[in-house]
């Protein structure tokens, strides 16, 4: 496969692109007149109906890069009739997935296109009363998409865009056996397009067998933070993390503040503990009911919740415009999510702050950040907390049966729930249906 093209072409008005009046009255109702670099590549490349092999990080407008030309190609041959899925878009969670569809929604708003939008944690039973009504698009995370297709509420018979969004997550996540199972039912003549934060050798191997010579665009330098984005590294010490950070978010003002953890129940009793201390807060991980981290991120979004405490999965693909604070609670055990993490502030030409509270314990973890970002950070401390020389490093460990990332490891049992809500069978379970 060629190297991708990394030049960013001068940014246009939405005009020259080659959308439709009604695309672009939606796009202006939402504020937008410049397209960002990802948008600029993409869209003419899907419109020209080429395959699309992009590396694009959270934040770079890629969501509005597929969904605008995906909804114009739709509309140059709409069938008469009921509304057949004619448009896939696969993603590693609920959360993205519920964050696609009010994308395409919006976008769509002006046109006669309907979408479907499929996950677990949730009812069957909706979801299939939608897509009996028929959805031209549909939005769906793996696992409940082939739950439907094996009670065959749903068929894949008539795709003609295949979009796979953050494909290297859904790898990470152990989904490329289910991506497998949906590419055998559909049709050998497709359109395709693939978009991933890194054009990592996995993520290759996987276009290389699924893309027909594509387009292939790559808008942020592999493992590149955020150029918008303060970064702060406060040394700490591991108990009094949780007093700074109420320290740095009453003295700071700050408004809204997104936490990571690297535990569910380090996400709730961060939550709790922030509260009692006046903050209002709010936990997101996999745990939780689908409902509660719907309201969770409503809250958060709509300014009622303060703080959002969230693990790394659960926050996968949040959505959040203009997010000022970021905070690194505890570093990641693999590098290259904290470059994930940070993109969620500094977007879309917005500056932002990252913050990270970093013990004795985490030495070996940021040196390893510094090594992925290239770059070397220099610490700071906070007056009141500054850390005890005498307190040692403590190992840290993944929990038992983690891997890197913090999901199961590769080849273990699985978890009966996995992050797309889909109830996961066990190995025993897998091999008798194969």
């Amino acid at each position: 496969m060629p190297g991708p093209h990394q030049e960013n072409p001068p940014l246009s008005s939405f005009d020259n692109l080659g959308l439709q009046a009604e695309l672009l009255r939606a796009v202006r109702e939402q504020g937008y007149s410049v397209p960002t670099p990802v948008q600029a590549r993409a869209i003419p490349a899907i419109l020209a109906g080429r395959d699309l092999m992009a590396a694009a990080q959270t934040g770079t407008g890629k969501t509005a890069g597929f969904t605008l030309p995906v909804l114009q190609r739709l509309m140059g041959r709409a069938p008469e009739g009921r509304h057949p899925v004619r448009a896939l878009i696969l993603v590693p969670t609920r959360e993205l997935a519920a964050q696609v569809a009010e994308s395409v929604r919006t976008y769509g708003t002006y046109l006669p296109l309907r979408t479907a939008v499929v996950f677990g944690g949730v009812g069957m039973q909706p979801q299939v009363d939608t897509l009996r009504s028929g959805a031209d698009v549909v939005i769906a995370t793996p696992g409940r998409l082939l739950d439907h297709a094996g009670r065959r509420t749903i068929s894949l018979s008539r795709v003609e865009i295949l979009v796979l969004d953050e494909a290297d997550r859904m790898l990470d996540m152990g989904f490329l056996p289910d991506i497998r199972r949906v590419l055998g039912l559909l049709p050998a003549v497709r359109q395709n397009l693939l978009f991933s934060a890194t054009f990592a050798d996995e993520i290759r191997a996987l276009a290389d067998g699924l893309l027909d010579h594509p387009e292939l665009i790559e808008v942020a330098p592999r493992n590149s933070a955020a150029e918008k984005v303060e970064q702060i590294v406060y040394r700490v010490d591991r108990e009094r993390k949780a007093d700074l950070l109420v320290e740095l978010i009453h003295s700071g003002g700050w408004s809204q503040v997104l936490v990571f953890t690297r535990t569910k129940h380090g996400a709730n009793r961060l939550a709790e503990r922030l509260t009692r201390a006046g903050i209002t807060a709010d936990a997101i991980h996999g745990n939780k009911s689908q409902g509660a981290r719907t309201r969770a991120l409503a809250g958060f979004k709509a300014g009622e919740v303060r703080t959002l405490v969230a693990t790394e999965i659960a926050a996968r693909g949040l959505d959040i415009d203009r997010l000022p604070h970021v905070v690194n609670y505890e570093l990641p055990f693999v590098p290259e999510d904290y470059v994930h993490r940070i993109g969620r502030t500094g977007r879309a030409g917005a500056s932002g702050q990252a913050i990270s509270l970093v013990c004795v314990d985490e030495e070996g973890l940021l040196r390893d950040i510094e090594r992925v970002t290239r770059r070397s950070f220099s610490t700071q401390v906070v007056a009141g907390f500054q850390p005890d020389p005498s307190i040692r490093a403590v190992a840290l460990t993944r929990g038992a049966g983690s891997r890197p990332g913090g999901g199961p490891p590769r080849g273990a049992a699985q978890s009966p729930r996995r992050p797309d809500g889909h109830c996961r069978p066990r190995r025993a379970a897998q091999r008798g249906r194969r």
